[in-house]
C-alpha cells in the first residue's frame, strides 16, 4: 500500500468516525426523547396538570428538530458506507440489507405519526394523540435496534459463507439475528435511555436551582427524566457485563485490548494506564491480580487470551480501545452510583423520611455534573466497539484497508462533510434556543389564569373534565 493510499485510509476512517460520532448523538435522543414525550403526556392525561401538557408540547417541538437534523446525517452516513467502502458494500450489501430496510420502515413510520402528533392535537382524541406518540416511541427505538443488528453482524458475521472470493450460501436471517445482536442492542438501548434521561434532568434541575419562578414545570420535567434515566443506568451495568462476556468470547483480541490484557495469561484488574504496543506493558496502571479472571471465569487463575496470540498487525490502536473502555465504564458507573442515591433517597421519602429528589440541592447539583456523563459514555462506547474491531471492517474476514474505495483525493472529502456537521451543530443550537429554551413560560401555559394552555381549545380535549 502507498503512502497516499494510506493517506486516504486515514481520511476514510475519520471521516467515518466523525459521522458516525455526531449521529449517534441524535440517534440516542430519538430513541430517548419520545419516550419522556409519552409518559409527560400519560401523565398529563391522569392529572390533567397544564404544566405537564406544556412540557409534553415543548418535548414534542424539540423532539421534531432533533429527529429532523439526526434524519439528515443519517442519510449522510448510508451514502458514505457506499461512497467511502464500496468493496464491503459489494459483498455485504445482500446480506445486511434486511435490517436496514427494516429500519427505513421504521424511520418513516417514526416520521409519519411524529407528523401526527404534532400537528393533530386539535383533530383526534386525547387517547388516540397519545397512540401516535407510542408509536413514534417503539418505532424510534426498533430504527436503533435495527441499525445494532447490522453493526453486531460485523463483529460476528454469520449467515453466509465465502468461496473462492464469493458470498453464498446467503442467510439474512441468520445474519440480522447474529449472536452479538441481542447484547448489543440491550446495552445501547439502555445507554440512549440514560444519557438522554439524565441530559434533560441535568438541565431541569439547574433550572431548579437557579430558582425559576416555574418551579411546578421544571419538577414536573425533572421528575419524567428520572423516571427514564435512573432505571435505565442502574441496568446499564448488567447488561455491559453480559456485553464483555460476548465480545470475551467472539472477539478475544478485542477484550484484551479493552481491558489492558497484553499478555496471555491470568489476567488482572487495570485501572487507568497506557499500554506500551511495543513491550506489552502498562505504564501508570493501577491493577488488581487476578480480578478480571474471577470475574469472567470465577478463578483467579483462568488463564485468558492476551492480545499477544496475534501478531502486531492484526492488534486495534491499543491506546485508545483501553481509554475509551475507562471513560465509558467510569462514567456508567458514576451513573449507576447517582441511580442508587436516588432510589434511596426515593425509599426514605416514601418511608416519610427527607425531601422529595426535586427538593434536594446536594442531588440536583449532581445530576447537573453528570448530564453530559450517558453521551461522553456513548461515544466511548462507540470508540471501543469500532476501534477494537480493526484492523477488521468484517471481523476475521475483510480488512478495513481491503474496503476502502480507491478514489483518491478524501481529504477534501473529510473536510466538506467537517464543514456539514459544523453547519448543522450550528444549526440545530440556533433552532433549540430559539424554539424550545429561549420560549418563555406564560401563566396562561401553566393553567395560572384559568386559560386554556392551548391556543384554541382542542375538539373533544377538557382540561377540566373527569379523567379518562
Amino acid at each position: 500500500m502507498t503512502a497516499a493510499s494510506l493517506s486516504d485510509l486515514a481520511f476514510a476512517r475519520a471521516q467515518m468516525a466523525m459521522s458516525l460520532a455526531f449521529h449517534i448523538v441524535f440517534a440516542v435522543i430519538g430513541i430517548g426523547m419520545p419516550a419522556l414525550m409519552v409518559i409527560a403526556e400519560w401523565r398529563w392525561l391522569r392529572t390533567r396538570d397544564p404544566a405537564l401538557l406544556e412540557l409534553t408540547r415543548r418535548w414534542a417541538k424539540g423532539t421534531a428538530i432533533l429527529f429532523a437534523v439526526g434524519a439528515v446525517s443519517g442519510t449522510v452516513l448510508s451514502f458514505e458506507l457506499g461512497l467511502l467502502w464500496p468493496t464491503f458494500m459489494e459483498h455485504a450489501g445482500a446480506i445486511i440489507g434486511m435490517p436496514f430496510s427494516l429500519e427505513g420502515f421504521a424511520f418513516f413510520t417514526e416520521a409519519i405519526f411524529l407528523g401526527i402528533y404534532l400537528y393533530a392535537w386539535q383533530r383526534i382524541p386525547p387517547r388516540a394523540h397519545f397512540g401516535a406518540g407510542v408509536v413514534v416511541a417503539v418505532s424510534g427505538a426498533l430504527s436503533g435496534a435495527f441499525v445494532v443488528c447490522a453493526n453486531a453482524w460485523m463483529n460476528a458475521p454469520t449467515g453466509f459463507r465465502v468461496e473462492n472470493g464469493t458470498v453464498v450460501d446467503i442467510d439474512p436471517v441468520a445474519a440480522m439475528f447474529n449472536a452479538a445482536a441481542p447484547a448489543q442492542i440491550v446495552h445501547m438501548t439502555l445507554a440512549a435511555f440514560a444519557a438522554t434521561g439524565f441530559g434533560v434532568a441535568g438541565v431541569h434541575a439547574y433550572a431548579l436551582l437557579r430558582g425559576t419562578p416555574h418551579r411546578a414545570f421544571h419538577r414536573a420535567a425533572l421528575q419524567v427524566a428520572l423516571w427514564v434515566g435512573l432505571p435505565a443506568a442502574a441496568l446499564q451495568p448488567l447488561s455491559g457485563d453480559w456485553s464483555a462476556r460476548g465480545v470475551a468470547e467472539r472477539q478475544p483480541v478485542k477484550f484484551a485490548a479493552m481491558e489492558g490484557h497484553l499478555q496471555t495469561g491470568p489476567a488482572a484488574f487495570v485501572i487507568g494506564g497506557w499500554p506500551d504496543a511495543e513491550t506489552l506493558t502498562h505504564r501508570g496502571a493501577i491493577e488488581i491480580p487476578g480480578a478480571l479472571s474471577l470475574l469472567l471465569h470465577g478463578n483467579t487463575s483462568t488463564s485468558i487470551p492476551g492480545v499477544d496470540v496475534v501478531p502486531p498487525r492484526n492488534r486495534p490502536p491499543l491506546g485508545i480501545v483501553h481509554l475509551a473502555f475507562q471513560v465509558m465504564l467510569g462514567c456508567g458507573l458514576v451513573m449507576a452510583t447517582l441511580a442508587a442515591w436516588g432510589a434511596w433517597r426515593w425509599w426514605r421519602r416514601r418511608s416519610g423520611h427527607g425531601v422529595a429528589l426535586p427538593d434536594d440541592r446536594r442531588f440536583l447539583w449532581a445530576l447537573v455534573g453528570a448530564a453530559p456523563l450517558g453521551f461522553i459514555a456513548l461515544e466511548a462506547g462507540w470508540t471501543v466497539t469500532e476501534v477494537g474491531r480493526q484492523p477488521w471492517i468484517l471481523y476475521e474476514v475483510m480488512r478495513t484497508a481491503d474496503a476502502v474505495t480507491p478514489m483518491p483525493g478524501l481529504r477534501w472529502s473529510f473536510l466538506l462533510f467537517t464543514a456539514l456537521y459544523v453547519g448543522l451543530g450550528g444549526v440545530v443550537v440556533y433552532l433549540l434556543r430559539r424554539q424550545v429554551l429561549k420560549t418563555g413560560i406564560t401563566p396562561q401555559m401553566l393553567g395560572l389564569t384559568g386559560e386554556m394552555p392551548l391556543p384554541t381549545p382542542p375538539e373533544g380535549l377538557d382540561l377540566t373534565g373527569p379523567r379518562p
